[in-house]
């Protein structure tokens, strides 16, 4: 089948053209500035898929396509696979834009968008909290009144699914296991940022949590913090809104270096600036101990995989995230770290406990897979 992938934020649309046959990228690229007209952007989303549509046209050379897959952030506790869209599932995730406000509403419009343009067209939503709904209650629950769960939903949920399902397949064929039988720990480090425990091929334990600010020390996003520190800040007058900026858009690497992009933080430690060098001591620290005790959670890891754009590509921040775990016993092959590939591979040593793994992912492959296979049962 040919798959249009559509990743739609809030001003921007990322998309792609995927042949699910021969796994060809057939087209892909991202219209900007969405909603901001004076600046050459599009008017609306509907208006930035017409410019999809003629790059995307000129690119199929007559072919058509047969489907569209939305990766739509929050899923909550009703989906946990993907599914055919009509309007019923439009305002059901509609109505889950609460618990994720920067990514659901846009999902719903890049859904609505397509509705109008072609109606007749299939579409598939394929949900980042889909992978985690494997988690068991231990790991899902909150230690508060059962009220906030019944009523309002809260409890944690993960994020990067689609990523770390995909990774996850991948890093069983390298390691000639079959996914079921993959039990590892999945880290996928971008500017978002979160880690996994996968026992037999599902996943028990993430990092993120109610939203995707829990766990990791981001390019933007806090991690885990003290809830109190809101408390306290909330009395000294910051308001919901403030405390969302703080923590959402101005923490992580940004909050301590004024950067979020890890290439220049990493570029800034090694010309000695102390300031980055810490950033990274602590994202490291952080990445370190989740590991640690994901390796209890799974019983013991077959296997430690890097993911995404940070754990695909920064060699530096690899090697000081596994020179943390002496404990676990894994050893890099420096060589092997250091070397430019986008195919999977072992980048530890043979004398390492077990093997750590760079798996580069592919979202928009993995969604366009789930989408033909949808429109096809």
């Amino acid at each position: 089948m040919i798959i249009l992938v559509i990743n739609s934020g809030s001003s921007s649309l990322k998309y792609q053209v995927r042949d699910t046959g021969s796994g060809e990228r057939l087209a892909d690229g991202t219209v900007e500035r969405i909603g901001d007209p004076t600046h050459g952007g599009p008017a609306d989303h509907q208006s930035a898929l017409d410019r999809v549509t003629a790059d995307v046209e000129e690119a199929l050379q007559g072919k058509t396509i047969d489907a569209v897959g939305h990766r739509v952030v929050h899923g909550g506790e009703r989906f946990s696979e993907p599914v055919l869209v009509d309007n019923e599932i439009t305002r059901a995730i509609e109505r889950l834009s609460p618990l994720a406000p920067l990514h659901n509403p846009a999902n719903v419009q890049g859904i609505r968008a397509i509705t109008a343009k072609w109606p007749q067209m299939p579409q598939v939503a394929v949900f980042d909290t889909a992978f985690h709904r494997t988690l068991p209650e231990r790991a899902w629950r909150y230690a508060v009144p059962d009220e906030l769960y019944t009523r309002f939903g809260i409890r944690r949920y993960g994020f990067h699914g689609t990523s770390i399902g995909y990774v996850t397949q991948h890093a069983a064929s390298l390691l000639g296991v079959a996914p079921a039988g993959f039990t590892g720990i999945v880290a996928h480090l971008g500017n978002g940022a979160s880690v996994t425990a996968v026992k037999s091929g599902a996943s028990v334990d993430t990092s993120m949590g109610f939203t995707p600010l829990e766990g990791l020390v981001m390019g933007t996003r806090s991690g885990d913090i003290d809830p109190s520190i809101l408390l306290f800040l909330s009395r000294e007058g910051y308001s919901p809104e403030d405390l969302d900026q703080l923590l959402n858009r101005d923490a992580g690497l940004k909050g301590l270096t004024g950067q979020n992009d890890m290439r220049s933080v990493v570029d800034s430690a090694a010309a000695g600036d102390a300031r980055a060098r810490l950033a990274l001591d602590l994202a490291s620290y952080r990445l370190a101990k989740y590991i640690g005790g994901y390796h209890v959670a799974v019983d013991g890891a077959q296997a430690l995989v890097f993911t995404a754009g940070i754990g695909e590509n920064s060699w530096q921040f690899r090697e000081l995230v596994v020179n943390r775990l002496g404990a676990l016993d894994l050893h890099l092959d420096d060589a092997e770290n250091q070397k430019r590939s986008s195919a999977p591979r072992q980048i530890s040593t043979e004398e390492s406990a077990f093997p750590v793994l760079v798996v580069p992912t592919d979202e928009e492959a993995a969604i366009a897979e789930a989408t033909a296979a949808v429109v096809a049962r």
